[in-house]
C-alpha cells in the first residue's frame, strides 16, 4: 500500500504510563505497521513523576482557571489559558 509521509518521519516516538497505554500503543503501532512499514515505533516508559498527568486532568485544570505550566509546554498553556477565557 502506498503511504505518503509528509514530515518525512520514519520514527514514532510514544510515551507510555502504564499498561492500558501499552494496550492502545500496541494496536496503534499494529495498524501503523500496515499503513507505512517503513516507519517505526519506539516505546518509553514516562518518569513516575509525570505518569498521572494525562490530557483529560490538564484541560479540566485549565478550564478550571488553574495553572497547568508545571504540566505542559508554555505554548499550550498560553493556547488553554485563551480557550478557557471568559
Amino acid at each position: 500500500m502506498p503511504t505518503t509521509r509528509p514530515s518525512g518521519a520514519s520514527l514514532l516516538i510514544r510515551g507510555l504510563r502504564g499498561t492500558a497505554d501499552f494496550d492502545y500503543e500496541m494496536e496503534m503501532a499494529g495498524m501503523n505497521a500496515v499503513m507505512a512499514a517503513e516507519v517505526q515505533t519506539v516505546f518509553l516508559p514516562a518518569s513516575p513523576a509525570v505518569r498521572p498527568i494525562t490530557a483529560t486532568l490538564v484541560r479540566q485544570i485549565a478550564s478550571m482557571g488553574g495553572d497547568v505550566t508545571p504540566f505542559v509546554p508554555p505554548s499550550v498553556a498560553a493556547r488553554l489559558k485563551a480557550k478557557f477565557a471568559g
